[in-house]
């Protein structure tokens, strides 16, 4: 039954690895979306956030300090949610619709991040990691 903790960890960070890909080599595509929609400025914000991503997807994945790595994710994700994806200010029904669902998913993604930074702090001896948490709540 331990495989399926880190089964669950790498289809977890699979979206952030290529989310952080695209970040960090489509980022003049990226920074222009993240400028319309008031991320300023856009281009060092998404290198920042690609690195962030990075960082936290591989963390997790391996089993290194994976409380930081989830705090990693669960920032990216809430600040996407609300800054990136707010369809409270779209008028527009079907990109209202859109960012809604990307809204939701990061949410979730959120919430996952949240589950997997509470299993670091109270599960000892994890399956499958290579270091405890990082921070001792």
């Amino acid at each position: 039954m331990d495989v399926l903790f880190l089964v669950g960890r790498i289809l977890f960070s699979l979206i952030f690895l290529s989310s952080a890909v695209a970040h960090l080599t489509k980022t003049d595509a990226m920074a222009g979306y993240a400028e319309s929609r008031g991320v300023r400025p856009g281009r060092p914000m998404v290198l920042i956030s690609g690195v962030q991503i990075l960082v936290g997807a591989v963390l997790v994945i391996f089993g290194i300090w994976i409380d930081l790595g989830a705090i990693l994710l669960a920032l990216f994700t809430l600040a996407a949610a609300v800054l990136m994806h707010g369809f409270w200010r779209d008028k527009e029904p079907m990109a209202r619709m859109n960012e809604m669902v990307q809204f939701q998913k990061d949410m979730a993604l959120t919430g996952a991040s949240l589950i997997l930074l509470y299993l670091a702090w109270t599960v000892e001896d994890l399956p499958f990691t290579i270091t405890g948490p990082l921070f001792n709540p």
